[in-house]
C-alpha cells in the first residue's frame, strides 16, 4: 500500500472530496471543494490525474462535494449559503438552490439522485429535489447543528451527525426516526454506511471511530488509533474495509471484520478533512488544509 501521487491543486485549505466513475468515458471523476472558493473537476486515467475544469461561482469556501451516483452531475455547497449543480460533462452550472443562511454544510445524494439532502444549524435534514431544486420536504432531528449526513445506498435510511456528538437514523419511506445514537461525547464530522446498508462507521471529534449494526441500533465496535479529531470515514466497496482521517494528518485503512487498523498513510502535512474510495475499492483520494490531493494505491 504506498502512495501514488501527490498534487497541490487549490490555494486554499480543501475541505471536500469525491471520486465517480464517468461510464462514457470509461474513466473516473474526482472533485474537490476548497476554502478558495472553487470547485475543481479532475480526470482520473491512466494513473494520472488531470484537472478538466475549475468552477467558479461559490464565495466564503466550498465545504461540501458529492457525485452522482447516476448521472453525471456533482454538488457543492458552501457557506455563501448555495448548493450549487454542475454539468461534469462540460462544466458549465445546472442550477444554483438558495439553502439559508449556514444550511449548507454538508450535502449528500440520494443513492436514485433524485435529491440532494443537506444538514442545517436547527437539527433539520432539508431535502432537495434535484429536478425541481425546490425543498421538498424535511426530516427533524430536534437536536443541534447537523455536521454530517449519509445515505444508506439501498435507499432506506438516512443519517445525521450533530455537533453535540447524537447520531439520528430516520426511515426515508415513512420519514420516521427509528434511531438516536449517543455513544459519541463530540462533534460528529462524518458517517458512512456499508454497501450492504447493515453497518453504519461514524466518526468523531473525540478521536473515536464507532461502528453500529443499523437494524438494531447496536454499538458493533469502538475503534481508536488516531491522535485528534477524525473528520472523515469512507467505506470501501468491497464491504470490508473502511478508511479514516483526521487532524492528526494521517489516513488509516481499517479492517470491519478484526476492527483494527491495518495500514497508516502519513503523507499530509496538515489536518485531513476528506478522505473516499474509488468505484471498485482499489485506489483512496485524500485532501486537507496543506491544500493537497493525495492518491494511494489499496489492495483489496
Amino acid at each position: 500500500q504506498s502512495e501514488l501521487l501527490s498534487i497541490l491543486a487549490h490555494d486554499d485549505a480543501i475541505w471536500s472530496v469525491a471520486w465517480g466513475t464517468n461510464k462514457k468515458e470509461n474513466s473516473e471523476t474526482v472533485v474537490t471543494g476548497s476554502l478558495d472558493d472553487l470547485v475543481k473537476v479532475w480526470k482520473w486515467c491512466d494513473e494520472r490525474l488531470d484537472l478538466q475544469w475549475s468552477l467558479e461561482g461559490h464565495q466564503l469556501g466550498v465545504v461540501s462535494v458529492d457525485i452522482s451516483h447516476t448521472l453525471p452531475i456533482a454538488a457543492s455547497s458552501s457557506l455563501d449559503a448555495h448548493i450549487r449543480l454542475w454539468d461534469l460533462e462540460n462544466g458549465k452550472q445546472i442550477k444554483s438552490i438558495d439553502a439559508g443562511p449556514v444550511d449548507a454544510w454538508t450535502l449528500a445524494f440520494s443513492p436514485d439522485s433524485q435529491y440532494l439532502a443537506t444538514g442545517t444549524h436547527v437539527g433539520k435534514v432539508n431535502i432537495f429535489g434535484v429536478e425541481s431544486g425546490k425543498k421538498e420536504y424535511s426530516l427533524d432531528t430536534r437536536g443541534k447543528f447537523i455536521l454530517s449526513i449519509a445515505y444508506s445506498p439501498d435507499g432506506k435510511y438516512l443519517a445525521s451527525g450533530a455537533i453535540d456528538g447524537i447520531i439520528n437514523i430516520f426511515d426515508i419511506a415513512t420519514g420516521k426516526l427509528l434511531h438516536t445514537l449517543e455513544g459519541h461525547a463530540m462533534p460528529i464530522r462524518s458517517l458512512t454506511f456499508s454497501p450492504d446498508s447493515q453497518l453504519l462507521v461514524t466518526a468523531s471529534d473525540d478521536g473515536y471511530i464507532k461502528i453500529y449494526d443499523v437494524q438494531h441500533a447496536n454499538l458493533a465496535g469502538t475503534l481508536s488509533g488516531h491522535a485528534s479529531w477524525v473528520l472523515n470515514v469512507a467505506f470501501c466497496p468491497d464491504d470490508t474495509h473502511f478508511v479514516s482521517s483526521s487532524s492528526d494528518k494521517s489516513v488509516k485503512v481499517w479492517d470491519v471484520g478484526t476492527r483494527t487498523c491495518v495500514h497508516t498513510f502519513f503523507d499530509h502535512q496538515d489536518q485531513v478533512w476528506g478522505v473516499k474510495y474509488n468505484g471498485n475499492g482499489s485506489k483512496i483520494v485524500s485532501v486537507g488544509d496543506d491544500q493537497e490531493i493525495h492518491i494511494y494505491d489499496c489492495p483489496v
